[in-house]
This record gives structure tokens, sequence and C-alpha cells, in this order.
């Protein structure tokens, strides 16, 4: 069963149980949609695996099978950035 964990782990962001924002990989680990995208890709970068939309637990299941209260915070390195191809500079005709 999913822990549905209350907040991403690089921001810090409350992600309620129910809120369409929050992402997962396969190990659970937890990001805002904001940090998933824009800081890594959609990739996890605890284990490398995808970041999906977390499901969502139907509020009647709740009670029975509550969300996890346990926040995890870590410092996370952003993606590394797509840089175009070096160029040379270019040189006036006649420079050697």
């Amino acid at each position: 069963m999913l822990e549905l964990r209350p907040n991403c782990e690089c921001c810090d962001r409350d992600l309620p149980p129910a809120s369409p924002e929050a992402r997962i990989c396969t190990f659970e680990h937890t990001f805002c949609a904001t940090c998933a995208e824009l800081r890594f890709d959609d990739v996890c970068p605890d284990c490398g695996g995808g970041l999906v939309a977390r499901p969502i637990r139907p509020e009647t299941q709740l009670h029975r099978f509550p969300a996890s209260l346990r926040r995890v915070l870590k410092a996370h390195r952003p993606a590394a950035p797509i840089l175009p191809p070096r160029r040379e500079p270019e040189q006036p005709a006649g420079w050697v």
C-alpha cells in the first residue's frame, strides 16, 4: 500500500492525500509537480526512475488506511541542464 507522504522531499511543499500535484517514483520518493517537472525533468533524483502522478486514495478509505505523517526532506540537485554544443569563437579573415 502506498505510504502517501505529506510533502515534497525537495521544497517541503505540503501534498495532502488528495493532491493532484503529488508525483512519485516506484520507491515512493515524493515530489510536487513543480520540482518534478522543472528541477528533475520527471526523473527521480534518488533512484533514476520516472516520476508520475500519485494515485489519490478515496477519502472513504483514509480513516482505515491513513496517509503517512512522516515528512522527508533532502537536499536535491536539479537535473543537469541541457546545454547547446560549444562553438569556437569566430576569427576575422586573415587571423591565424
